[in-house]
């Protein structure tokens, strides 16, 4: 899976870009509304990345704020690339285009999970095991569908220049028998192996440790290599998921996962359990 520039993140740059200019326009979005005869609230959805813009809109509303024509034609073509597909794009059921695309296109990945294996480490007989405890009612050739999108996911951490990924597990997740003891000595050895990737880190909150900072609940903190393009938190629930962008909550969730790395297991320490684990599902 190449690394194409993702249009979700080349989306995110624009709205906050039309954004900008708009401000310094002296506009607001009420007044941009009523200039371009359209609705306030889908200059706002623009503006937030919630929806794609043409480059038709795009001209309009960089005309109205009087940007010159050199930055003009570089924010078009922003937008061009914007609407352009991602890989994903065939597995919308299944991903939400938003977190793939930021997710393609982050140089650095921090998660932390407390109760499964995060997914990019997840082996397929894991994975499977783990869809069918949670959608019980899937149709078998949805739940391979949904094995087959997670794996090409999974290309992300071997591609040719992939992310730097960090990722903070409870030790319960070594301990939870998913599958059977068979898949879980399998997965203990993906764990073993790619903690040995020069781009993977990967840590254990031993129970010792006792309540830590990450026992609220699993998140991934996506960090980009542009400056345009500043940090998000992924926070998972239930149903879905929330992006937090202030640099409130992003400061905060960055504190966490520092306190969680100090809480954890060295990474050697961390390799060493997880083959102690192995050892006794053997």
């Amino acid at each position: 899976m190449a690394r194409d520039h993702s249009p979700t993140v080349r989306r995110r740059r624009l709205a906050s870009e039309l954004r900008r200019l708009r401000e310094a326009a002296g506009l607001t979005i009420d007044e941009v509304g009523e200039r371009l005869e359209c609705s306030a609230s889908k200059i706002s959805r623009i503006e937030t990345a919630q929806v794609g813009v043409t480059t038709r809109d795009v001209r309009d509303m960089l005309d109205l704020y009087g940007v010159p024509d050199d930055q003009k034609e570089a924010l078009v073509q922003l937008a061009r690339e914007a609407r352009k597909k991602g890989w994903w794009h065939s597995y919308n059921e299944i991903f939400t285009g938003t977190f793939v695309g930021l997710e393609s296109e982050a140089s650095s990945l921090h998660t932390h999970q407390a109760l499964l294996v995060p997914g990019l480490l997840q082996t397929e007989d894991y994975m499977r095991s783990v869809i069918r405890a949670i959608r019980p009612d899937v149709a078998d050739a949805e739940v391979e569908r949904r094995v087959k999108a997670r794996l090409t996911r999974q290309q992300l951490l071997t591609d040719e220049s992939p992310p730097e990924y960090w990722a903070v597990i409870d030790e319960a997740v070594l301990h939870r028998v998913v599958g059977g003891p068979s898949v879980m000595r399998t997965q203990m050895e993906r764990l073993r192996e790619v903690a040995a990737m020069p781009n993977v880190t990967l840590q254990v909150v031993p129970f010792s440790a006792g309540a830590h900072s990450g026992m609220e609940g699993p998140f991934l903190i996506l960090g980009f290599p542009e400056q345009a393009d500043p940090d998000v938190v992924y926070v998972d629930t239930t149903t879905t998921g929330v992006y937090l962008e202030q640099p409130a909550e992003i400061k905060r969730y960055t504190l966490m996962f520092d306190h969680l790395r100090a809480a954890a297991l060295k990474p050697d320490d961390t390799v060493a359990l997880v083959e102690q684990v192995a050892k006794r599902l053997s």
